[in-house]
């Protein structure tokens, strides 16, 4: 058997070679007059994924609060504040110093927690005009949760603290504590 000579690229596979780049050269270039600009690889465009994330700006109180935001307004068992966030309220009941911490706060709801002495009171509401009112009292505590209706300002008892707790539509709830005090 002859050995076969191993064979080059011919001329003809040369120049194939460079009319098929050319072609496709060509067929990405862009129609109009202006000049092509350039352009960097995928890997070192910009994605949203890789740009920094702004943090979303804490809603503001749409509604107004004889208080405020002010929560050490609070301390003494008569407040009326506004607020948007998760936030601890510590306050004077007839047991001594308590605490209402708002566990969750957004568009139409509410969760908080009680702690006065050893005892715990937990209220919970969600939808347009809900809420709830949480009475603490030197033997002990009650809830009720639901339509607060055009409730307003709860009343003092006596030796107790009322807490009210009313949803609102932008994630701003309004808390009222009123005593006797």
């Amino acid at each position: 058997m002859a050995a076969t000579k191993p064979r080059g690229l011919s001329r003809t596979g040369v120049t194939l070679a460079a009319l098929l780049a050319l072609t496709v050269a060509a067929g990405c270039a862009s129609d109009s007059d202006e000049p092509a600009k350039a352009s960097s690889p995928p890997s070192e465009r910009p994605s949203n994924a890789d740009s920094p994330k702004r943090p979303e700006p804490k809603p503001k109180p749409s509604v107004s609060a004889a208080d405020g935001r002010d929560i050490t307004a609070c301390a003494d068992g008569n407040c009326e504040i506004a607020v948007s966030e998760p936030v601890r309220i510590p306050f004077k009941a007839p047991r001594g110093p308590a605490t209402l911490s708002v566990t969750e706060v957004g568009p139409n709801s509410i969760a908080y927690t009680v702690k006065s002495g050893n005892g715990q009171s937990k209220g919970s509401a969600s939808g347009p005009g809900q809420g709830c009112i949480t009475v603490l009292r030197d033997n002990g505590s009650g809830n009720s949760c639901g339509g607060l209706g055009a409730a307003g300002r709860p009343s003092p008892q006596p030796d107790a603290v009322v807490i009210q707790a009313a949803t609102g539509e932008n994630g701003t709830a309004v808390l009222q504590l009123v005593s006797d005090r």
